[in-house]
């Protein structure tokens, strides 16, 4: 039976919804996999049980990578899970950075007397924004969110410019013809009336919008981080406020720094917080676990590499080791040894990590038990599983 303990989590079952509870690891609970959104695993032992951990969203700062890699622990995220969430509040952030929405609905609500829809027609000229049709949207990152963002400004009439260096074969089909990527973030800089911000964050990408690149933006222009806290630095963004040189400033990522200031709206990191995110980001971390567990494939992993063969044989044997020279033949070796047949195969690595997943026909279980035992022998192997069919 495969044990998933739920951290910080909403789960659902059709309409049913529990609330969200902190938890505990309870040592004597041990695990498979461990199920979270928000809960922070830099101040949890999870153990050696624990196979995998999977996360109900896109970001993982809040789960240790490095250590989970050491103890053989496979971490998921769920990409694209909440991409409509978030790409619908860049549309109302747009919307509500062009025009004056707020403080016209404040001004409205102040008015009494009979003459209410009089004063209404002769105070409505103090709230004329403008439009989006027409202007230039720069959108960084072209993933599951950039992606559908630039589809939605498209459909609103605007002129979408795409930057994405690392953009995949299938987030590029996406993409309509008829939006122009620019090969440097500095072409989109200039060009656009709007610039909104969806790429992951890395040290690599730490600070991609600072001070440098918003001496080269397009003056006047609308900055828009609805993506991750650090990849633009507020120090710049402040100074080019100050100086005229951004217009507005829209985050989903509060700093005492922005209060107080007109030119800067905070949402409180409600990009992908909506019922359907949160349900779909459950079930999708769900069935990544339950399928790694039962057949030992990897897809959505942010530490190991993606690694799927279809499960045709009796057992199924995976093993999880540094990527070192050599490593296929030392297991090869052992299992031709015990004259076990190979039936099917497949090694992948990514960084410093490797995974080898070996299909055979049924062993018995004292044989099984030596041949972990052999496999688990060679100093560079962190973890071995057997799988039935």
């Amino acid at each position: 039976m495969i044990n998933i303990k739920t951290y910080n989590m909403i789960a659902q079952e059709g309409l049913n919804v529990f609330p969200k509870e902190t938890y505990k690891l309870n040592e004597t609970d041990k695990p498979d996999a461990l199920l979270i959104r928000s809960q922070d695993m830099h101040k949890t032992h999870f153990g050696t049980s624990v196979l995998a951990i999977a996360r109900a969203g896109a970001g993982v700062n809040n789960i240790p990578l490095i250590e989970a890699s050491s103890n053989g622990t496979v971490v998921f995220n769920t990409p694209g899970s909440n991409a409509n969430a978030v790409k619908e509040l860049i549309v109302a952030m747009l919307l509500i950075s062009t025009r004056p929405i707020f403080s016209s609905i404040t001004w409205a609500k102040k008015l009494n007397g009979a003459d209410v829809s009089l004063q209404t027609e002769k105070g409505k000229n103090h709230f004329a924004g403008t439009e989006l049709k027409g202007k230039t949207i720069g959108v960084i990152g072209l993933g599951a969110v950039g992606s559908r963002v630039a589809r939605a400004a498209s459909d609103l009439g605007m002129h979408v410019i795409g930057y994405d260096p690392y953009i995949s074969v299938e987030h590029a089909w996406r993409l309509s013809n008829d939006i122009p990527r620019a090969g440097e973030l500095a072409d989109v800089l200039r060009s656009s009336d709007y610039v909104t911000v969806h790429i992951p964050y890395t040290e690599e990408n730490k600070d991609l919008i600072s001070e440098e690149e918003l001496q080269q933006i397009k003056k006047g222009a609308i900055l828009l981080n609805y993506s991750r806290w650090g990849i633009v630095n507020e120090n710049a963004v402040i100074k080019a406020l100050d100086s005229g040189k951004l217009k507005k400033y829209l985050t989903d990522f509060s700093s005492n720094k922005f209060i107080d200031r007109d030119d800067v709206i905070v949402t409180p990191h409600i990009g992908g917080t909506t019922i359907e995110a949160e349900v779909c980001g459950a079930k999708m971390a769900a069935q990544t676990l339950r399928k790694y567990l039962e057949t030992g494939n990897i897809v959505n992993s942010v530490n190991f590499p993606t690694v799927e063969m279809d499960f045709i044989s009796e057992l199924r044997i995976t093993l999880i080791h540094q990527n070192v020279p050599n490593m296929v033949g030392r297991i090869t070796t052992i299992l031709a040894n015990d004259e076990i047949n190979i039936d099917n195969m497949i090694n992948r690595s990514r960084d410093k990590i490797a995974y080898t997943m070996i299909d055979t026909a049924a062993i018995s279980e004292d044989k099984l038990d030596e041949l972990r035992q052999e496999l688990l022998a060679i100093p560079e192997v962190i973890r071995v599983r057997t799988l039935n069919k």
